[in-house]
């Protein structure tokens, strides 16, 4: 058990930084902020390396393309020439038009505030997990990607690891059930355990770090 613990901890020293912090999204309950994570959600579903993902959230966001408003405004073409800076060739028109078509559904549905869809769940995770697959392109993946970065600043969401964040458990000898991994972890920031995990899961080098530094 000490040896799992070690792991964890070690894990979340050096990998946990959250997928939001590499982007340079400052994360608090507040509509930008949000509304950012739920563009970098999306982008970070498609099968495209992590990296391009990120570095195409911020293209966006220096590109003025950082609100709900703005994004819709922004035309199409601007859309696909600010995912192609990004590096987001292979999906940039098919993502430039759910970017369009999310940002008038938040804007019509929500007032462009995702605070809203939040307080319609009234802190049912499922329901709140439902209500963000509504919006274009973000599947099971993307909405479990917003919700495992979500859950720093909405407390009802925590403790939140998906089946990504699991595999990376598994393949780091952890428990793979949600309830033993929060108890082994303690108090540890559940954002920052689950994307310690998920770059386990993704990253062959992150967890034979992990091991080698717990050893």
């Amino acid at each position: 058990m000490s040896g799992q613990r070690d792991v964890v901890r070690v894990l979340v020293r050096a990998h946990g930084r959250t997928f939001a912090e590499e982007a340079g999204i400052t994360l608090r309950d507040t509509p930008q902020p949000l509304y950012r994570l739920l563009v970098l959600a999306l982008l970070l579903s498609a099968r495209i390396r992590g990296s391009i993902a990120v570095d195409t959230a911020r293209e966006l966001y220096e590109a003025g393309l950082r609100d709900p408003r703005r994004m819709a405004g922004a035309g199409r073409q601007r859309r696909v020439d600010a995912l192609g800076r990004g590096g987001y060739r292979r999906y940039d028109e098919r993502t430039a038009t759910q970017l369009g078509d999310g940002a008038e559904l938040l804007t019509e549905r929500w007032g462009g505030d995702l605070r809203r869809v939040r307080k319609a769940a009234d802190g049912d995770v499922g329901e709140l997990r439902r209500l963000l697959r509504e919006f274009p392109g973000l599947g099971p993946a993307g909405a479990d990607i917003f919700l495992r970065e979500v859950q720093r600043v909405w407390p009802e969401v925590a403790p939140f690891l998906d089946r990504k964040a699991l595999d990376g458990a598994g393949r780091l000898g952890l428990p793979t059930d949600t309830d033993r991994l929060v108890k082994l972890a303690g108090g540890t920031d559940p954002a920052a355990l689950a994307a310690g995990l998920v770059r386990a899961a993704l990253d062959k080098n992150v967890t034979e770090d992990s091991l080698r530094r717990a050893a």
